[in-house]
C-alpha cells in the first residue's frame, strides 16, 4: 500500500483522526524518541494538526512531553503530512514543537507493512481504525534537540514509522513492537492489538502484525487465529500470539518504572468526546519465546530497552500521569518531566 495521508479527502460531515508516528531508540541506552503528526477532525469542522514529541530516558524517571496544535496542516509533495511547518515523508522527518526540535533522516528501511489480513479492509467502514508501518524497520540519522541545551545524537538507531486512520479509536488496544534483540539484531516485531464494541458486546483480543526473523516476515494473529492470550496492565503484559503454519510467540513485556508517557485521546465524535487514557513506553523490556513448527527448540529473543508498549483504555486508575493535554486544544503545553 502506498503511504498517504487520508484527511485531505475527507467528507466534510465526517470524524476522522489520523496519525504518522515515528519511534526510534538508541542501541546502547534505555533513551527512545516517539514523535507524532496527527489529525483530528470532528464532523462538520475542518482537520486540525497537531505535533507531539515524547523522550524517554528509564535512568531519569518521567518522560519529556510536549504538544502543539494548529490550523497549518498539509499534505506536501513529497511528503506524507506537513503540520505547523514540521514534515515526515518517506526520506526523514524535521520541525519542532515547543522547546523540542528534530532533524532526522531514514535510510536501511524495509517494504511497508499492512497489519490487517487484507488490502480491501482498508478501503471498508469496518475495522473502524485501519493501521499499517510505511516503514515498519529503518535506521536514523540526526539530532533531537530539547530545551537546557541537551542534544541526543541519533547515529545508527534502530526505528520504525507508523500510519493508522479512523473514524474511533478502538475501545481498547494494544499496540507493541521490538528492535534490538542480541540473539538476533536484525529481528523486529510490529503487532497491533484490539478489541471493539459491537453491538454493545466487547469482542475477544483479535491480534494482526509480524515478526521478521532471519529475514522472513512471519504473520502473527488475524481473525482466525487460535490460542491467543494476553494479560495487561500499565506496567506490562504476558501474551500468546499464534502465528502461520502453526508458529506460536509468547510475549513478556515490562515498563520501567516512572517510564510511561500519559495522554488522553479523543474520539472524532459529535457532542460530548469518548476519551481513553493512553499509556506508552518505547524503552521496554521485551522477551520474546518463539516456536515455530518446524523447528526443534524454542528461541528465546530479549531486549533491555528495545520494545515499545502501548495500552488504550477507558479506565482512569492505571497510576500513570496523563499530560494536561488533549486532541483539539489550540496551544501547545509546557514541557512535561525532567529531561
Amino acid at each position: 500500500m502506498q503511504a498517504h495521508a487520508i484527511f485531505p479527502t475527507a467528507p466534510l460531515a465526517a470524524g476522522l483522526y489520523e496519525s504518522y508516528f515515528l519511534r526510534a531508540v538508541s542501541p546502547e541506552e534505555p533513551v527512545g524518541v516517539w514523535i507524532r503528526y496527527t489529525v483530528h477532525k470532528r464532523p462538520g469542522r475542518l482537520p486540525q494538526g497537531s505535533l507531539w514529541c515524547t523522550v524517554f530516558d528509564a535512568r531519569m524517571g518521567r518522560p519529556f512531553m510536549h504538544k502543539l496544535t494548529s490550523d497549518a496542516l498539509a499534505a506536501p509533495a513529497g511528503g506524507w503530512i506537513e503540520v505547523d511547518g514540521a514534515r515526515i515523508g518517506p526520506e526523514g522527518a524535521y520541525g519542532s514543537c515547543g522547546p523540542a526540535s528534530w532533524s532526522l533522516d531514514f535510510s536501511a528501511a524495509e517494504a511497508d507493512l499492512e497489519h490487517l489480513p487484507w488490502s480491501w479492509l482498508y478501503r471498508m467502514p469496518l475495522p473502524r481504525t485501519k493501521p499499517t508501518s510505511p516503514l515498519p524497520a529503518l535506521r536514523l540519522q540526526g539530532t533531537v534537540e530539547l530545551a537546557q541545551g541537551r542534544t541526543i545524537e541519533l547515529d545508527g538507531w534502530r526505528g520504525m514509522v507508523g500510519h493508522n486512520w479512523g473514524s474511533e479509536h478502538a475501545e481498547r488496544w494494544i499496540w507493541l513492537a521490538g528492535v534490538g534483540f542480541e540473539q538476533a539484531p536484525e529481528a523486529w516485531l510490529d503487532v497491533a492489538l484490539a478489541r471493539v464494541r459491537v453491538a454493545g458486546v466487547m469482542t475477544p483480543w483479535i491480534a494482526n502484525g509480524v515478526l521478521s526473523l532471519d529475514g522472513r516476515r512471519h504473520r502473527l494473529g488475524g481473525l482466525g487465529a487460535r490460542g491467543l492470550s494476553v494479560e495487561e496492565s500499565a506496567g506490562g503484559a504476558v501474551m500468546r500470539l499464534p502465528g502461520e503454519q502453526g508458529m506460536a510467540v509468547g510475549v513478556r513485556v515490562q515498563v520501567p518504572a516512572q517510564a510511561a508517557a500519559g495522554w488522553r485521546y479523543s474520539d472524532p465524535c459529535e457532542g460530548e468526546p469518548r476519551e481513553h487514557d493512553v499509556v506508552n513506553c518505547s524503552v521496554a523490556t521485551l522477551t520474546l519465546s518463539v516456536a515455530l513448527q518446524d523447528a526443534a527448540a524454542v528461541r528465546i529473543l530479549h531486549t533491555t530497552h528495545g520494545g515499545a508498549y502501548e495500552l488504550g483504555m477507558r479506565e482512569r486508575d492505571h497510576g500513570v500521569l496523563i499530560a494536561p493535554f488533549g486532541d483539539g486544544e489550540q496551544a501547545g503545553v509546557a514541557a512535561r518531566g525532567p529531561l
